[in-house]
């Protein structure tokens, strides 16, 4: 400020100075007066420069100038690096704050007052088949044409969410979206959507689930109930009472068969996955799924004039990694399965044959009655039968290709169905190289 004030006086009185030696009074006046034009064009054209570079807004092009208009270069430079500077944070800040809300998992959708869609997120445009550049500015009502979207929006009252449904849905597996919109701002609004189809599956299998345990478990009680009341209530001979017993302990081993069953079920669901460093003889493995197999067959034939035709062969060397009462319940499973459905007298094969790309299938194929299309792909799931009543009358609880599914998923595995209704079955387990050791089948078999 002083330096400015120093130099126009500094330059009036030299002015002023050659004016009087060049015509005395008038020639000093003359002189200030050029002075203080010439000095305001100067200080002008500096002023212009100034203005010139803050029009273009570079910092980097600052013209070098002292004095007064130098300084205020020198500050509005600082502020405008400054400012650049918040403007590369704050636009940091955002792309990292985007590139947060494309990685959630739920569906976000940023709306004008005018519902009109400002942004949105990956997920969101596969819940609402969007396009996340075609569809910008496109009001959200003309994409979103679910009529329980379409209620939501209308009735304004955001204090709740509600559930639609989303793209890429089947008739068999329909996509359900949980949806909720928040208001924020001047009358923009903050859309959430979120996949629950996996939730609602769960809750559906809960309670089938629940349902089916209570119906399993009733029946035998029922049963039993009734001969207890019988046994109280009539006087009864000792041939009836040894058979009314007979009945209850048959009702009592098919529930405890049931709880041991869920168990199992449980304890493989909740239990960390299988170790690789466990190994397990496979010969002896199969050696107890076989006793297991004949003591079932001679019961289940008892009293008919053939029994199973029950060949394990040929039992291999070397070992597998897992866990060793997973394996063991999946293959006799297997196996148990087979003697129950089938006929007295048919036959039962038992095979571990190794694979040419290094893994190894279990095969247990068997002489049945065989199983419709239809039911195939529904075999695994808990309680699910084909025929309930022979399914009891063997002893199943239904849940035990649940469990071999289970175990087979645990120990990536793959199970394979085949069958063929009227002329058997086959169901097969095809363990991964990575978990046998020298699996080589022997000559020996069991018969």
């Amino acid at each position: 400020m002083w330096f400015r004030f120093l130099s126009f006086l500094g330059l009036q009185l030299c002015a002023g100075l050659l004016g009087w030696q060049w015509a005395a009074y008038f020639g000093a006046l003359v002189g200030v007066v050029l002075a203080g034009i010439f000095w305001m064009l100067l200080d002008a054209v500096r002023g212009l420069r100034v203005m010139r570079w803050l029009r273009t807004g570079e910092a980097t092009q600052a013209p070098y100038m002292q004095g007064w208009w130098g300084e205020i270069t020198d500050r509005t430079r600082r502020w405008l690096r400054q400012t650049q500077q918040k403007m590369l944070d704050a636009e940091t800040r955002l792309q990292e704050f985007l590139a947060a809300i494309q990685a959630s998992p739920n569906g976000v959708v940023l709306l004008d007052a005018q519902g009109r869609i400002e942004w949105c997120n990956h997920i969101a445009a596969e819940h609402f088949g969007f396009d996340a550049q075609r569809d910008l500015q496109q009001q959200i009502g003309n994409l979103v044409r679910d009529p329980a979207f379409a209620a939501y929006y209308a009735d304004a009252d955001f204090s709740r969410g509600t559930f639609m449904h989303g793209r890429g849905g089947t008739a068999s597996r329909p996509v359900r979206l949980s949806v909720h919109l928040h208001p924020y701002g001047d009358g923009r609004r903050l859309l959430l959507s979120r996949d629950v189809t996996a939730l609602e599956q769960a809750e559906a299998m809960r309670r089938d689930f629940v349902a089916n345990v209570s119906h399993e478990i009733r029946t035998p009680l029922t049963v039993m109930s009734g001969f207890v009341e019988t046994m109280q209530s009539l006087p009864l001979d000792e041939g009836q009472r040894e058979r009314y017993l007979g009945f209850m302990a048959q009702q009592a081993q098919r529930m405890q068969t049931l709880v041991s069953d869920l168990l199992t079920l449980s304890s493989i669901e909740g239990s960390p996955a299988p170790s690789n460093s466990e190994w397990i003889v496979l010969r002896d493995l199969l050696a107890q799924c076989a006793r297991e197999a004949e003591a079932l067959s001679g019961m289940v034939t008892a009293g008919q004039p053939k029994a199973h035709a029950l060949r394990f062969g040929p039992m291999p060397e070397g070992s597998i990694a897992g866990a060793s009462s997973e394996l063991l319940s999946a293959l006799s499973n297997l196996v148990s399965n087979a003697v129950r459905y089938t006929p007295a007298g048919g036959r039962i094969d038992v095979r571990w044959q190794p694979l040419p790309d290094g893994r190894a299938e279990f095969s247990v194929k068997d002489t049945g009655p065989g199983i419709a299309s239809e039911h195939l792909s529904r075999l695994t799931e808990r309680f699910y039968r084909v025929d309930p009543s022979r399914s009891r009358e063997t002893g199943g609880t239904g849940l035990g290709l649940a469990i071999v599914k289970h175990v087979v998923q645990r120990h990536g595995a793959e199970l394979r169905i085949e069958s063929t209704q009227g002329q058997g079955s086959r169901f097969a387990i095809v363990f991964p190289a990575s978990r046998l050791r020298g699996a080589v089948p022997q000559t020996a078999s069991i018969q």
